[in-house]
């Protein structure tokens, strides 16, 4: 079981996932533990301070001490360069996707796209079995042997040749995981990243091994990354700076400390990507007493709000500065094989997106489709922008601008943020960490950012006009909203085909169940 330290609550630990004392894993070898024993010792330590100080912060937001920029240092003011290698200088499109889908990650990596991210977070279920599967699936696919029957064909797909470069993402500073080292938790990112590095067989990789950092929350956090990196290189006894990565902002915090978090880890950091949908909830998050920071609807925010827009050119500048790759975020509209309709305005938005990526100086983005990867990559004018460099009017620019006269905020909007929570919680009660929804494909990022919409609507319901369909303001107290998932969980099992397994009921009775009460608690963390 992975558990996570929550900002508000102790650790959660479900009874039916934690190892008993004196018991560990059957599956994870001897030569293993001992391989992670000493890591754990050094890194689970040093991860819990992290944690606390997260929370520390948080508590200090919502008591009106906001995340700033630093104090000027050797980062902010030294001449110094990160040397982008040749295998990943085309990162125009990065397809992304869980790594517990053999399928998936066959058909990504023969997409023909630039890079491919393979994750073992946000869009993947957070329990053991799957976390064990996309660990044996990454391991196959970078070594070429990774394949999934296509029973329409009759015939086993492989990896074709190619020169994709493979990213792995492991789960973030805020994860813990349970069930190894007797009733310990030690840190997911540590045991994520072990458990890759330790089986891989190098001599096979078209390139060094090369992660994704998720979730960062400061440029102090960069040490720990980089110390962890290299404490697995001298046991692996590969060269100090063999590890690569790249790294997501998507927390509020920390994109005030960008240029600092990549000095940190510049002997292993390759770019900066911004997680946008993560972003946004971290957004709201750490603004969750202010009404003025009461977002509208989610499909209604357009793609250039200026809280996405000036951190996106202030990646760009920060990036390029150093000679580091900006990467852009995720289109969540999916193109459709079956609705000609649906796929073309999705297709258009993709190009739309991206091409605002690439005005901004971003030198690729991120998809979840194959059938994006050709729209995606045609947006930017060249494999990377790196001698692009452009500079914003400010130096330090205000990251937090009100999203005032953007989108709409109304009932309809509501309802579909609970139906979506009720949908995406059933997913992950059936194993799976993404779901594709109404042509969006919902993860945990976005079912975050509904819960705390929903939240907002709530806590500021006296100073928030939402709208229904006759223009009259709907007071969102929690009465309301809780019969607004009564009666969206009454849909959706009415919508429940005729030959439904047994049991589809009741899951998404507990889908409404836990999703509700994550809101009523103020579970808001990325778990």
């Amino acid at each position: 079981m992975n558990t996570a330290v929550n900002q508000n609550f102790e650790p959660h630990l479900e009874p039916s996932f934690v190892v008993q004392a004196g018991e560990r894993r059957a599956d994870l070898s001897t030569a293993f533990l001992e391989f992670l024993l000493p890591l754990h010792r050094r890194f689970t330590p040093w991860q819990q301070r992290l944690q606390a100080a997260r929370r520390d912060r948080l508590a200090a937001a919502n008591l009106g001490e906001k995340p700033d920029y630093l104090r000027v240092s050797e980062a902010t003011t030294a001449t110094w360069r990160i040397a982008v290698p040749d295998w990943c200088r085309d990162q125009r499109n990065q397809m992304t996707g869980p790594a517990d889908d053999a399928e998936l990650v066959v058909k990504m990596l023969n997409s023909g796209a630039p890079g491919v991210m393979l994750d073992l977070e946000d869009s993947m279920a957070n329990r053991w079995d799957n976390q064990r599967q996309g660990v044996n699936n990454i391991l196959a696919a970078l070594d070429g042997t990774l394949t999934y029957s296509d029973r329409k064909r009759e015939t086993e797909v492989g990896i074709k040749p190619g020169r994709t470069a493979i990213w792995l993402r492991a789960r973030g500073l805020h994860m813990s995981q349970a069930g190894v080292f007797r009733d310990e938790l030690m840190s997911a990112s540590l045991f994520d990243v072990a458990s890759v590095a330790f089986e891989v067989d190098t001599a096979r990789l078209r390139h060094p091994l090369a992660f994704y950092i998720a979730k960062s929350e400061s440029a102090e956090e960069a040490l720990w990354w980089r110390d962890l990196f290299q404490a697995i290189a001298e046991l692996k006894r590969w060269p100090r700076d063999y590890i690569k990565c790249m790294a997501l902002v998507e927390s509020h915090p920390l994109a005030y400390e960008m240029e600092e978090f990549l000095y940190n880890l510049r002997e292993h950091l390759l770019g900066l990507n911004l997680g946008r949908w993560d972003y946004m909830a971290s957004l709201i998050h750490f603004n969750l007493e202010d009404p003025e920071w009461v977002l509208p609807d989610r499909n209604t925010i357009p793609h250039d709000v200026p809280f996405f827009q000036r951190l996106r050119e202030l990646l760009v500048e920060v990036c390029h500065r150093h000679g580091a790759l900006a990467i852009g975020g995720m289109t969540a509209l999916y193109p459709s094989r079956t609705d000609a309709e649906l796929n073309e305005r999705a297709l258009q938005a993709l190009a739309r997106d991206k091409k605002n990526e690439a005005d901004c100086g971003m030198d690729g983005a991120w998809t979840g489709h194959p059938d994006q990867n050709e729209i995606a990559v045609a947006q930017f004018p060249a494999p990377n922008q790196l001698q692009a460099q452009r500079f914003t009017a400010v130096r330090d620019p205000d990251l937090r601008p009100k999203p005032r006269h953007v989108g709409q905020l109304t009932i309809a909007g509501t309802c579909a943020a609970v139906r979506t929570v009720i949908r995406y919680r059933n997913g992950v009660l059936h194993g799976k960490g993404a779901t594709l929804l109404d042509g969006y494909m919902e993860d945990l990022a976005t079912d975050r950012i509904y819960r705390l919409m929903i939240a907002q609507r709530i806590r500021h319901r006296d100073s928030v006009i939402v709208l229904d369909e006759a223009g009259a303001n709907v007071v969102h107290t929690p009465a309301l909203v809780s019969q607004l998932f009564d009666e969206e969980l009454q849909k959706l099992i009415a919508e429940l085909p005729g030959d439904a397994a047994s049991g589809e009921v009741e899951k998404l009775i507990e889908a409404r169940r836990r999703s509700e009460e994550m809101i009523s608690r103020g579970e808001f963390d990325p778990t």
